[in-house]
């Protein structure tokens, strides 16, 4: 008994996204500690197999390494396919992977880079491992979103900024994306799975301002002129994953859905994200974009 209040996770798969460092790490740090298996995705190999070494030592265990660019529709369904192959169940997906690029750019898919990685990656990966989940239930869906969402706004007339590119324009209308989806795949999931339990669980998490590499590879002036003075005053990445980490495994959200987390804490998101018209439109533009089955995207 006493072992099973200590790892509360025993027993469990999850599968946490961009997890070769900083918040995507942690959070598999704090749930391998907490008795988790832990499979963890990155994009670069060598990378991401010290990251899985560097879990076992903190916190042991075996840890599953998936490699792949989920800037890239066909890496995100091969990671899907493999994740499928490789593990029999899945009880929590931690969609973590995301970023932040100043300028703008084109995936292969021809997509603009920001809302392909934050939005439609998760979006994807969702959809492909839905039922793997469905058969581990109860299971849980983690996004990892900001409260930048509350500065967003999808922008239907220019969603991948042709007209007009803006970096933190395109951050924070991903950072709602990741809302308005784990709010909408709620109420498609309440519409088709059985009305007496919450088979699946999603919830979106602000994981507050972290030191990380966030934004490193294409940052903004202010990013530059800024970071330096603030990264004192930032969450470390172990402070960052605790909300994640707390979704993914607190006992008393077992049966909590469709909500918004900061610091540990149910929130309320922005107006915005409750918007369940525009979340409607979006999820259908999504699934039209990375081309789901009209089964997965009715």
């Amino acid at each position: 008994m006493r072992q099973e209040l200590n790892r509360p996770m025993a027993g469990k798969t999850v599968l946490v996204t961009g997890a070769s460092s900083g918040i995507g790490k942690a959070t598999a740090v704090g749930l391998a500690a907490l008795g988790a298996h832990l499979a963890i995705t990155g994009r670069d190999r060598d990378r991401t197999e010290q990251a899985a070494r560097e879990i076992q030592t903190a916190a042991g265990g075996h840890v599953d390494v998936f490699v792949a660019d989920l800037s890239t529709q066909s890496e995100v369904r091969r990671l899907a396919e493999e994740t499928l192959q490789r593990l029999p169940r899945i009880d929590v997906l931690v969609n973590n992977v995301g970023g932040y690029w100043d300028t703008r750019h084109l995936t292969a898919d021809g997509l603009e880079h920001t809302f392909a990685v934050n939005h439609l990656a998760p979006f994807l990966l969702t959809q492909l491992l839905l039922d793997r989940l469905t058969r581990s239930s109860p299971a849980r869906v983690v996004t990892v979103s900001s409260n930048a969402e509350a500065l967003g706004r999808i922008d239907f007339d220019d969603l991948q900024g042709e007209r007009h590119y803006s970096g933190a324009k395109a951050y924070n209308q991903s950072k709602l994306a990741n809302v308005l989806f784990t709010y909408e795949l709620v109420r498609r999931l309440q519409t088709t799975g059985p009305s007496e339990k919450t088979m699946i669980t999603a919830n979106a998490v602000h994981p507050g301002v972290v030191s990380t590499s966030f934004g490193a590879e294409d940052p903004g002036a202010v990013q530059r002129l800024l970071i330096p003075f603030l990264r004192p005053l930032m969450k470390t990445p172990s402070r960052g994953a605790a909300t994640s980490i707390y979704a993914a495994s607190a006992p008393e959200l077992e049966q909590v859905t469709g909500r918004y987390l900061a610091n540990t804490k149910i929130k309320t998101s922005s107006p915005r994200s409750h918007d369940q018209a525009v979340a409607h439109r979006l999820w259908h533009i999504s699934a039209d974009l990375v081309h789901l089955p009209p089964a997965l995207a009715a």
